[in-house]
């Protein structure tokens, strides 16, 4: 059995409710709703892998529209001691999930501004949304496998709060499509 995780109902309105070989879970945006809800959910049940979809921004402009499996994933709204940014007190800098893909920046705040996106790709991140560091520090802390797969919604600069509100039905479509494809479903 698979778990199927999104941050938000809106993020899976192309999916069916009964998904064969899956549960569903939604655990709010943001990366303590993401961390607390996926740590409820293993904590619950034993699942061959965890299966996060959703919306991400494009932080480089060579990233098209698209659904992209993410690889690493990076905070940008922490410091250590020291004040560097990117750096957390007690969490690794850089997670891995062991695929294939685009490193993600996390962080509790919705971006949508150039300054934003500029210290996002100085620290490696060419995607942004809130929830993906948390989901997969905590599938390892399980020991549970992790796939994430982000469809850009937004270029994250200005106007992208607007943007993702008309762009997310779409994008939660392309995440079906890709999950039928490669999944069998």
């Amino acid at each position: 059995m698979k778990l199927l995780v999104a941050a938000l109902e809106s993020e899976l309105q192309a999916f069916p409710t009964d998904l064969p070989g899956f549960d569903r879970l939604v655990t709010g945006p943001g990366k303590l709703k993401a961390a607390y809800g996926l740590t409820r959910a293993l904590d619950a049940k034993k699942y061959d892998e965890v299966l996060v979809v959703g919306t991400a921004g494009a932080v480089e402009d060579a990233i098209d529209a698209g659904v992209y499996d993410v690889s690493a994933a990076i905070q940008h709204d922490v410091q250590d001691l020291d004040g560097i940014v990117g750096q957390h007190v007690s969490l690794p800098a850089r997670i891995e999930t062991g695929r294939e893909g685009l490193t993600i920046a996390t962080g509790d705040i919705f971006v949508d501004d150039a300054d934003a996106v500029q210290r996002i790709r100085s620290l490696g991140g060419v995607l942004v949304d809130m929830e993906t560091f948390a989901f997969v520090w905590v599938a390892q802390q399980f020991g549970v496998p992790i796939r994430v797969l982000r469809a850009v919604s937004d270029r994250a600069q200005d106007g992208a709060t607007t943007i993702w509100d008309d762009m997310v039905a779409a994008c939660s479509a392309q995440l079906w499509a890709r999950v039928q494809a490669e999944y069998a479903v």
